[in-house]
């Protein structure tokens, strides 16, 4: 599928005055994948062909990402997006899903199974996680190893270097995140970079990466409800990913009861893009079982 082709075939709905582009394709149990940064729902391209025949596959992309509008002085709160989530989710009169998350998405479905709990506590019905199968991500901030220009952005400089950043620059930091025999050609390299900086989404990374600062605010918040939730969980980690790799499983094994790890070997920070056969291997046979009843 080309870029332009997931682009027209896409859809949009409001939030908060803001249209948010989704897309929402194939019949049977929900599936929400969400992205992370920099990108958008396009780093599901190509898991699209072997999901939509066997789930209904949701995947927006985040407000100030992709397609959607970008407001240029947002405060882009992880919370507001998980917020955004439900909102999409119910405006499609959808209530329960299973969840594919990536990068900082994972922290959004923490924020999700977090309220899960808060809710099933009430006696509230709200949103209901079938399962969550996590990709690399910053699932314990005291781990994850933001690249150099990640600390600029966070930095008192980050407007500044959110400027600077040009195509060259963003394909040599981007590639160095892929595994050595993985890395993106130079077609797929300019299609990520089109879609990041469509209508100025690069003038913001600054503001987007705020992110790393709420994993801190809210580690304790959400690393329970990895420990208390009865979601089934999944995490497909890319081994090689010098972000979230090998030693983010490590943490996770060390926190998680039971833990279900799949290693991909070689595999960088873009398992769905790098190794698309395996992860849909994976993920298809975690949410053949988490969907028994």
């Amino acid at each position: 599928m080309q870029l332009s082709d997931w682009k027209r075939e896409g859809r949009f709905f409001s939030f908060e005055g803001h249209r948010i582009f989704y897309r929402d394709e194939g019949v049977g149990e929900v599936l929400l994948c969400l992205h992370g940064f920099p990108t958008s729902s396009w780093d599901w391209s190509r898991l699209w062909p072997g999901l939509i025949p066997r789930f209904r596959v949701i995947a927006p992309d985040l407000l100030g990402y992709g397609f959607s509008d970008k407001p240029p002085r947002h405060g882009y709160s992880l919370l507001d997006q998980a917020t955004l989530t439900e909102r999409l989710l119910a405006s499609l009169g959808i209530t329960h899903v299973h969840v594919l998350s990536h990068d900082f998405g994972v922290s959004i479905v923490q924020e999700l199974l977090a309220r899960q709990l808060e809710q099933e506590k009430a006696g509230l019905t709200g949103l209901v996680l079938r399962s969550s199968c996590f990709l690399n991500g910053g699932l314990f901030p005291e781990v994850y190893q933001p690249r150099v220009i990640q600390r600029l952005l966070a930095s008192p400089v980050g407007a500044l270097v959110s400027r600077l950043v040009t195509q060259r620059s963003f394909e040599r930091s981007f590639t160095s995140i892929f595994g050595e025999r993985t890395r993106p050609s130079k077609q797929e390299l300019q299609e990520f970079w089109e879609v990041i900086t469509h209508n100025g989404g690069s003038r913001i990374a600054h503001r987007h990466i705020r992110f790393m600062e709420e994993r801190h605010r809210y580690r304790e918040r959400w690393t329970d409800a990895l420990q208390r939730t009865r979601v089934p969980l999944r995490m497909v980690n890319g081994a090689a990913d010098p972000v979230s790799g090998a030693h983010m499983a490590a943490r996770y094994r060390e926190l998680v009861p039971h833990p279900d790890i799949v290693s991909l070997e070689g595999i960088g920070h873009y398992p769905m893009v790098e190794a698309p056969r395996a992860v849909l291997e994976a993920v298809l046979a975690f949410m053949a079982g988490a969907a028994r009843p």
